[in-house]
């Protein structure tokens, strides 16, 4: 099913992707669209709304060409329906055709039904101890076996990889690139200190990006969206990201997602050496994330600060502070 992508799409991979083409593609899967085209909010996919002649509208999304194989979106996909089939509030994609993956007009896509709901309110405390059960159910699940065609979360692909990258482009400014390349260094040196203090973890099936934006809060609770960064990784890295505040507000925020996470899931408390050691590598990886994208033209278009000296400084007051928070006690990690 993998197309062959020529360069040209490689570089601009989203330029013939018009209106008009995103319906003509739908329509080949048998969905009888009204012609309304809703674009979302999604830099590394392209994700529409769409209307429908009957019944409510769809999602639906348009891969990113060459970022995961077939295998790795479909195992994806498999993973999402495990859970809905455990009547876990996830949103699985359609089957059509007999399968959730489809190619037209050059492009993989998924359907989805559009899950109404408003963003949740990570400070209230039953939303975090409710975001805890689902999310002890989510790695329940995902504990059962491992992706075989997705990669791993570790210091590796998250922290050393994408530095190289940094290293090996433009985008840092000359005088502060010798400041930059030091600062992360040191930086990882932290993350692989918290990684050796945690000792070996069981890696499971993650979301991989359970930040607001992804969660769908209504009157039935949260609705787990966009499961496209999904993962093997430690069971912390679904959590951590609930958490803000000082450290005496994050272990209490996070006493309350343990006492739902547990009902469901164990959690091995030696991951939270990892909290700081997480944030760190998502810093970085960020940065090399938009080098990567920066011929795409959405990329300078919603950062066009990202070579300026401001935001490499500001990267680097960033990477400072995590090299000092990775040699602290983590929250929570006495209770």
């Amino acid at each position: 099913m993998l197309c062959c992508y020529d360069s040209a799409m490689s570089e601009t991979p989203y330029d013939g992707l018009t209106p008009d083409r995103v319906l003509d593609a739908i329509e080949s899967l048998g969905l009888q669209g009204d012609g309304r085209v809703l674009t979302l909010n999604s830099y590394e996919n392209r994700v529409y709304q769409l209307g429908m002649e009957e019944g409510p509208p769809l999602i639906a999304k348009f891969y990113r060409p060459e970022r995961w194989s077939d295998a790795g979106i479909l195992e994806e996909h498999a993973f999402v329906q495990a859970l809905v089939e455990r009547e876990i509030p996830a949103v699985a994609p359609l089957a059509l055709g007999g399968s959730t993956l489809n190619e037209r007009a050059g492009y993989r896509i998924a359907i989805y039904r559009r899950q109404r709901g408003r963003a949740p309110e990570f400070t209230d405390f039953d939303t975090l101890e409710w975001m805890g059960r689902f999310l002890g159910r989510i790695h329940a699940v995902g504990a059962l076996q491992a992706y075989e065609a997705r990669p791993t979360l570790d210091v590796h692909t998250f922290g050393h990889e994408p530095r190289a990258y940094l290293l090996s482009s433009d985008f840092i400014p000359a005088e502060l690139r010798r400041v930059w390349e030091g600062v992360s260094a040191d930086a990882l040196r932290g993350v692989e200190r918290c990684y050796a203090r945690a000792g070996a973890l069981q890696l499971l099936r993650l979301h991989g990006d359970c930040y607001a934006g992804n969660v769908l809060w209504s009157d039935d609770g949260p609705h787990f969206v966009d499961f496209d960064d999904s993962r093997m990784g430690p069971a912390i890295q679904d959590l951590w990201m609930l958490l803000s505040g000082d450290r005496a507000e994050m272990a209490l925020q996070l006493s309350y997602i343990l006492d739902g996470y547990e009902d469901f899931h164990d959690f091995d408390r030696r991951e939270l050496h990892l909290i700081e050691a997480l944030r760190t590598l998502r810093l970085i990886h960020y940065s090399a994330w938009i080098a990567r994208r920066w011929h795409d033209p959405a990329f300078p278009a919603a950062f066009p600060w990202f070579a300026s000296p401001r935001y490499w400084q500001d990267r680097i007051l960033e990477l400072r502070e995590q090299i000092a928070l990775m040699d602290e006690e983590p929250p929570g990690l006495g209770q």
